[in-house]
């Protein structure tokens, strides 16, 4: 089944592409220091629109923080990796970067998002 690009109107009456899809993530950074400092960190947020690459396409992660435990880091400018077909028609991103540096470092993570719009069929 092939998609057609659709277009809304606003309220002042212009024309404006659609929303493409995005996807949910959540996860937990790897493990940063050592010792009693040792500690990771947990993240959630909601992707940006689809962005075409090739037959593809991918999604930026702007802007996202981590919780807070004296500290806190950001997810800014990732982009995912291109779609992961699940079945259905449905895909998945793996996600793979480092947190902004804080506190006196960084954490590295991984991570696949949530399948895009899992209540539609």
């Amino acid at each position: 089944m092939k998609r057609r690009k659709s277009t809304i109107v606003n309220r002042a009456g212009s024309l404006r592409k659609a929303q493409r899809h995005v996807h949910e993530f959540e996860g937990s950074t790897q493990l940063a220091e050592e010792g009693n400092d040792r500690h990771n960190h947990r993240f959630a947020g909601v992707t940006g629109q689809a962005i075409r690459v090739g037959r593809s396409h991918v999604h930026e992660i702007n802007l996202s923080n981590t919780d807070f435990l004296n500290h806190f880091h950001n997810l800014k400018k990732i982009v995912t990796g291109p779609a992961i077909p699940v079945g259905n028609g449905k895909h998945v991103h793996f996600v793979k970067g480092q947190t902004t540096l804080n506190d006196g470092h960084v954490h590295q993570f991984k991570f696949a998002t949530a399948i895009q719009a899992p209540l539609v069929k």
